[in-house]
């Protein structure tokens, strides 16, 4: 039985897992607090081991652990790369491709896509594609819905291949060589991955687009289809102001809903207004719908649309006939990931002005301080209106992913230079010349003493929620180790398996690995997982390393839910999908990918086929 700090390290784990999923909390918040409450525990109550007692501030070194620097290098290289257009030719030739023949496109977007994300985070390859496959689907007749995901989920499916393909590859490996065990180099489970992933793209190509719904492309604005919130703002000399709400509506033929009226900072709200209410000067109307009708709904009830911070009026140049409107998503290198347009300082920065939100495909049931004082999540998408100057100035920044008429792909002079670096970093890992952490570190000093890349897009490209849940997981991977936690769920594990063969046993690790990635971090999964799968392996006198590609492989099948990895939520705002797109196309493939892992793991690696 486990003594009591493993009971805690095992219920702090479930609370943690728990915390992860909840939305209306910051995934670096939820990380922080379990680290504070895992160090203070052992900090008031010391735990002995056979060395000695055990120092809770040991639990901070995962700030300077390996895998971390390497994944927070890694994401500043991979920055580099869109940001100076290096991969520039990719999107011209998939552009290129996709005018010509449509029906092979598909499959070469795929695979290049996989290709990629093996050797690059997949996060700017789904930033540099959504727009160009978007726009070429337009412009082709193709259904943009039955490509973006299988995109997305391609470059999953790529990342398996090296152990820098995802950062779960780079905690696993790492988590198991602090462990004891051999280092996996560059590509020591790349035929694994390259048979799996091979049926997994093939299933992508021909399966995935015909489970897929069609809808309207989302970049043309004359008919947009995607639901936006906003404030409709009544100025003072409106001829609104003194009517009532229903003769308002009346104007709009009453087509215009308004869920809420805020008057005066935060005195008076009405929820779901009486039509007899009276309006007032600088009554704010929460509404909701398309792009084009918001418009509409502005002209008709003299009112303006309004950002939170300045109304869009003939005192700003946001009315003459330059004007156009764009959609941007806010992605997690974005200046406006977790923070407010108005503390960005948005209308001054870029001169244009954020009119609307759509969020999850859901409306967004308050905005009780206005749109410019709302906190902005991964995956927003705004509808934003300015001079098409402003927008071509914006979309050269790289600071956002931008729907538009526009295939524009960015290309600077550096892009050879950068490529050039990251292809230095990729080869010196692969032949041991140096490990990843160092070789990743020294490739981000290259680029910022070339000027491919700025320290303030460096310490942008960062994430802070990738970083907390990456320290915060090893710690309690840490604590499940030196309490015995991970060794008690293990032996568990193999008592519910009695009398299952090594292979059953994989095969049921990499399915609880893929349900845990879909539900909580991948990375969370995989650092908690990794411990354990070692434990198995003991357990049953065999050799760990196909249960930690167990974990490792089942940890990065984050397919079925549109949480389970920051790229889905791109593909879900980009592609307009509901949550049951997700499931639509992810469980097959989850399955695919598990049934492959299981039969591939046990025939790859010298396994006793005999019972537990």
């Amino acid at each position: 039985m486990p003594d009591p700090h493993a009971i805690f390290v095992l219920l702090l784990t479930v609370f943690a897992l728990l915390l992860f999923t909840r939305d209306n909390i910051p995934i670096e918040t939820s990380a922080l607090f379990i680290l504070s409450l895992l160090t203070i525990s052992f900090e008031l109550f010391p735990y002995e081991t056979a060395t000695g007692r055990f120092h809770a501030v040991e639990f901070f070194y995962g700030f300077g652990h390996e895998a971390l620097v390497a994944v927070s290098a890694l994401m500043v290289a991979g920055s580099s790369l869109v940001r100076t257009g290096a991969l520039e030719p990719v999107g011209r030739l998939l552009a290129v491709l996709w005018r010509k023949h449509p029906a092979l496109s598909l499959l070469v977007t795929l695979l290049c896509s996989a290709w990629l994300s093996a050797f690059i985070n997949n996060t700017p390859i789904v930033v540099l594609l959504i727009p160009i496959l978007v726009s070429v689907s337009m412009r082709t007749g193709a259904n943009p819905s039955s490509i973006l995901m299988p995109m997305g989920f391609a470059t999953l499916l790529g990342g398996m291949g090296t152990t820098i393909g995802t950062s779960t590859n780079l905690l696993v490996v790492s988590v198991a060589a602090d462990l004891g065990l051999p280092r996996f180099t560059m590509f020591d489970f790349a035929l694994p991955a390259l048979l799996a992933s091979s049926l997994g793209i093939l299933f992508l190509w021909l399966i995935a687009p015909r489970l897929l719904p069609k809808r309207t492309p989302l970049m043309e604005i004359a008919t947009p289809s995607r639901i936006f919130s906003a404030h409709l703002v009544i100025p003072a000399n409106s001829d609104a102001v003194g009517q009532r709400l229903e003769d308002i509506l009346k104007k709009t033929g009453h087509e215009m809903k308004v869920d809420k009226i805020r008057r005066g900072d935060n005195t008076f709200i009405y929820i779901y207004p009486n039509p007899d209410v009276t309006i007032q000067a600088n009554d704010h109307l929460l509404v909701h719908d398309t792009p084009e009708k918001l418009k509409q709904f502005e002209q008709a009830t003299g009112a303006t649309l309004y950002s939170g911070s300045k109304k869009v009026d003939d005192k700003h140049p946001l009315q003459n006939k330059d004007q156009q409107l764009i959609e941007i998503i806010v992605h997690s290198r974005s200046p406006l990931f977790n923070r407010t347009l108005q503390s960005v300082h948005f209308i001054e920065r870029y001169q244009l002005v954020a009119l609307a939100l759509h969020r999850d495909g859901k409306k967004v049931r308050s905005m009780p301080k206005g749109l410019g004082k709302l906190r902005l999540r991964e995956g927003d998408v705004l509808l934003v209106q300015g001079r098409r100057e402003h927008i071509d100035a914006l979309k050269a920044r790289n600071e956002f992913l931008i729907l538009d008429r526009q295939l524009d792909v960015p290309h600077t002079q550096k892009a050879g230079l950068a490529l050039f670096i990251m292809l230095l970093i990729v080869l010196t890992a692969a032949f041991g010349v140096l490990s990843i952490a160092v070789s990743s570190v020294t490739g981000v000093l290259l680029m910022l003493l070339t000027g491919c890349l700025s320290w303030q897009q460096a310490t942008r490209a960062l994430s802070v929620p990738v970083i907390m849940i990456v320290v915060t997981s090893l710690a309690l991977g840490l604590a499940m180790q030196i309490t015995g936690g991970s060794a008690f769920i293990a032996n568990l594990f193999v008592t519910l398996t009695q009398g299952a063969t090594p292979a059953v046993i994989i095969s049921a690790l990499i399915l609880l690995m893929a349900i845990f990635t879909n539900i909580v971090s991948n990375n969370a999964a995989a650092v908690i997982g990794t411990p354990i799968a070692v434990n198995i392996a003991q357990a049953l006198g065999q050799p760990p390393e196909p249960f930690v590609l167990a974990v490792l492989f089942g940890a990065n099948m984050s397919y079925a839910t549109p949480m389970a990895y920051k790229t889905n939520l791109l593909i879900m705002s980009a592609g307009d999908y509901r949550f049951k797109d997700f499931l639509r196309v992810g469980i097959p493939l989850t399955l695919l990918m598990w049934l492959i892992y299981s039969l591939l793991l046990p025939l790859l690696y010298d396994l006793s086929q005999e019972a537990a």
